[in-house]
């Protein structure tokens, strides 16, 4: 055996944790290789250097005690701390509670304005004598009136057996951006569908999923694919959601 190979077994021997036929074996090899011997040597005086130390400066139970007291001490509650600290914690949290309501309030405001926009946009639709720019009930003609019009592309549904008819649709702007206004006809009650880009800060009407009524119009708005759907209409909540049920298999 090497002296590299012997010298792995140096740690062990050191830490008297080898086995008597172990250290039969390693202490041959010391008495006949010199180097070995030295390193053993140093591995053990390092070994009961690091104990003795461990001895010297085992910490008394008064000290442990002192220490566990100091930690117990840092981990006050708040109510056990002085009252000038209790008020000033309890000013801080007034002040972050009342950022996260300002926050959230501006958040639903913006939301609430850029819903009414939309709004003005399909009451100001059903009022005018041109309602749409390509009037069609194709889906295959209406979608491609919008290329080049719009940066975007988006898939129409097919109405099948549904109640659902399309009445045609125009180029808008919402927030200087252009979006497509489409026109659905069920039963005698005309919904828009507006079709936007979703743009941080210009579209402000939340992630995911969302009903809701506003001056007695049902509204239900989405995200998908990059896009942020509205269908707006006086007609029934359920028939707003089932447009949008269509538009949401269409456009997946």
């Amino acid at each position: 055996m090497t002296c590299e190979l012997w010298r792995e077994w140096l740690d062990a021997y050191a830490d008297e944790s080898c086995s008597a036929e172990e250290k039969e074996g390693i202490e041959d090899h010391l008495r006949t290789c010199p180097s070995c011997a030295g390193e053993a040597l140093a591995r053990l005086q390092m070994k009961r250097a690091t104990r003795a130390a461990a001895a010297r400066y085992t910490p008394s139970p008064e000290f442990r005690l002192r220490v566990q007291n100091s930690i117990r001490a840092s981990r006050k509650p708040i109510w056990a701390l002085p009252l000038a600290q209790r008020m000033f914690a309890g000013a801080v949290a007034l002040v972050l509670l009342a950022c996260v309501s300002a926050a959230m309030w501006t958040r639903h405001a913006a939301r609430q304005q850029a819903l009414a926009e939309l709004l003005d946009l399909h009451v100001a639709t059903l009022a005018s004598s041109n309602p749409v720019d390509v009037v069609s009930t194709d889906r295959h003609t209406v979608k491609p009136w919008f290329q080049g019009k719009l940066p975007f592309t988006f898939n129409l549904p097919e109405q099948g057996n549904s109640p659902f008819k399309l009445a045609g649709g125009k180029l808008v702007y919402f927030k200087h951006s252009p979006g497509a206004q489409l026109l659905f006809d069920v039963r005698k009650h005309r919904l828009s569908v507006f079709v936007l880009q979703e743009q941080a800060g210009v579209t402000p009407l939340g992630m995911g999923p969302a009903t809701t009524r506003l001056k007695g119009f049902n509204m239900e708005t989405w995200s998908e694919g990059g896009l942020r759907y509205t269908v707006i209409g006086d007609t029934a909540a359920a028939d707003v959601h089932d447009l949008s049920e269509l538009l949401r298999t269409a456009a997946q």
